[in-house]
């Protein structure tokens, strides 16, 4: 039986489209709010050209946060949530060490600073993922590979942006071209109408 039967043999109404897109969106929200964390973050380092190392552990810190506060109602037993906080601050640990060793002086000598913020980023992503495959959670895996393709799509976007700019310029070049032809075209027919009156 699908849940609207569910909910009609037990003498409730289904709860309206509205109200389950929006519970639907709150669900989302950490995860929403923790990509666009990231790309913040990115931007900010490629700004400013400076590593946001603090930053990059907090939102470190908030992602193992949301993966054990995601899983816990499903965790049954005291041994199990012991082990997944367990695993999850291991999982996390690993990441942050691995972090720090990238903004050691001697890596940074390597990489330029907007480099680095694609780099932690790069990790950032991989940490959630593979706590998404760990925790068989679905959420978490894609909120990995989609802070995973934001890096080749922010590197894009840095080399495109002298081709959009371009390209912005030739279109509203383009666009006052022929908003100026369609200013003369009446004009000229009016014109034409009186030379032959």
């Amino acid at each position: 039986m699908s849940e609207i039967d569910l909910q009609r043999n037990e003498g409730t109404e289904p709860a309206p489209p509205q109200f389950r897109m929006a519970h639907f969106l709150w669900q989302q929200l950490p995860y929403v709010v923790a990509l666009v964390l990231a790309v913040a973050g990115v931007a900010y380092t490629n700004v400013s050209h400076q590593p946001l190392v603090g930053y990059w552990e907090f939102l470190a810190l908030a992602i193992g946060a949301v993966c054990v506060v995601t899983k816990w109602p499903e965790t049954q037993g005291k041994d199990a949530q012991l082990r997944l906080i367990w695993t999850q601050a291991l999982h996390w640990i690993a990441v942050l060490v691995t972090m720090n060793i990238m903004l050691m002086s001697g890596v940074q000598q390597l990489l330029p600073t907007p480099a680095t913020g694609l780099v932690l980023l790069t990790l950032l992503a991989l940490g959630t993922f593979l706590a998404g495959v760990s925790l068989l959670s679905l959420q978490i895996s894609f909120l990995g590979l989609a802070m995973g393709v934001t890096v080749p799509a922010i590197s894009w976007l840095k080399q495109s942006v002298f081709f959009f700019l371009l390209g912005a310029v030739l279109l509203i070049g383009l666009g006052i071209t022929f908003w100026l032809r369609q200013d003369r075209r009446p004009a000229a027919a009016s014109m034409k109408n009186q030379m032959e009156a």
